[in-house]
């Protein structure tokens, strides 16, 4: 096994390779990467030949000796095929040497929770660790599984209230549709209040709707035409929906648009054969530890049957 330096003719097989695997994400794709401006970031991305053949890709950056997987995504690390223990274990072997090799000091890669993984199985992880990784950070992050029980009796019982009583208002309306014009001065006006901005622009969302139309999703909840809440969705992959941000016009809080959404989020993501939906990360972004956990925000998840699946980042010294 060997590992090269991705260049554009590899594009088509990189995708068409991270789209068959068992781990792969949107986050992996070189046409999501395509959203970036030019320049923005200097990406190194990895591939993993065997006998002239993609067994691995691995996306990322050098940073002064550090190689750090993900960049510009949310989502990182090595993108394999389900793996038996002995094949995971030369993967891992190829990548140290070879980043050995190149001079590099470290590496940090951040992979998809469990839950993206088509067919669940470790054997990556513990090989890293086996190789002298170690874990570096654990994020808290949110995920539904999704199944035939009926979605409303799995809420809480507020939350139940809420949502019902919303099915029955005429003045309140559910639409999938593409109004980013609508959605997003809202979702700036809700990070404005944690002093924070989304990670993405106005012009960074459309560019990846025209990228991965069927990847971008956007749920809409309008009280008499007026857009109240949201959810934009990143299909991340077959297994899992991505609640990537969601949005309230705080005037209508009491109305609980949010429960209507995420009710109607579950209820999508259901119809449409997904086996998780993922929440996101909760996280006290202002909390000087990057681990420390946003209570609030857990259990506001919690009020929806979510159930905790950790983000963990390897790191290793060479």
């Amino acid at each position: 096994m060997e590992i090269i330096e991705y260049t554009e003719e590899w594009k088509e097989k990189w995708d068409n390779f991270v789209l068959q695997s068992n781990n792969g994400t949107i986050f992996h794709l070189q046409k999501f990467f395509d959203y970036h401006t030019p320049g923005k970031f200097k990406f190194n991305h990895l591939i993993f030949l065997d006998k002239g053949e993609i067994a691995a890709v691995l996306p990322g950056t050098l940073k002064v000796g550090l190689y750090e997987s993900p960049v510009g995504a949310s989502y990182g690390s090595i993108v394999t095929p389900d793996l038996k223990f002995a094949r995971a274990m030369e993967i891992v072997t190829t990548l140290i040497e070879y980043s050995r090799k190149q001079g590099w000091k470290e590496l940090l890669l951040t992979s998809a929770p469990i839950v993206y993984e088509a067919i669940q199985n470790q054997n990556l992880d513990f090989a890293m660790l086996w190789s002298g990784f170690k874990y570096n950070l654990h994020y808290i992050s949110s995920a539904i599984k999704l199944d035939k029980r009926d979605i409303i009796s799995r809420f809480q019982p507020t939350v139940r209230r809420n949502v019902r009583k919303s099915l029955k208002d005429p003045d309140i309306r559910i639409e999938m549709n593409d109004r980013y014009d609508e959605f997003y001065p809202i979702l700036i006006e809700n990070k404005a209040k944690h002093d924070v901005k989304p990670t993405h622009s106005y012009e960074d969302l459309i560019k990846l709707k025209e990228l991965l139309p069927d990847n971008i999703k956007l749920i809409m909840v309008y009280f008499k035409d007026q857009p109240i809440a949201g959810s934009n969705l990143f299909i991340a992959n077959k297994q899992v929906s991505l609640c990537f941000y969601n949005m309230l016009r705080y005037e209508f809080e009491h109305l609980k648009p949010i429960h209507r959404v995420m009710y109607e989020v579950i209820k999508w993501s259901t119809e449409e054969g997904f086996e998780y939906v993922d929440i996101g990360v909760s996280q006290d972004t202002k909390a000087e530890n990057p681990m420390t956990p946003g209570y609030s925000l857990i259990d506001f998840k919690e009020k929806f049957d979510a159930k905790t699946v950790m983000r963990n980042t390897f790191h290793i010294k060479l």
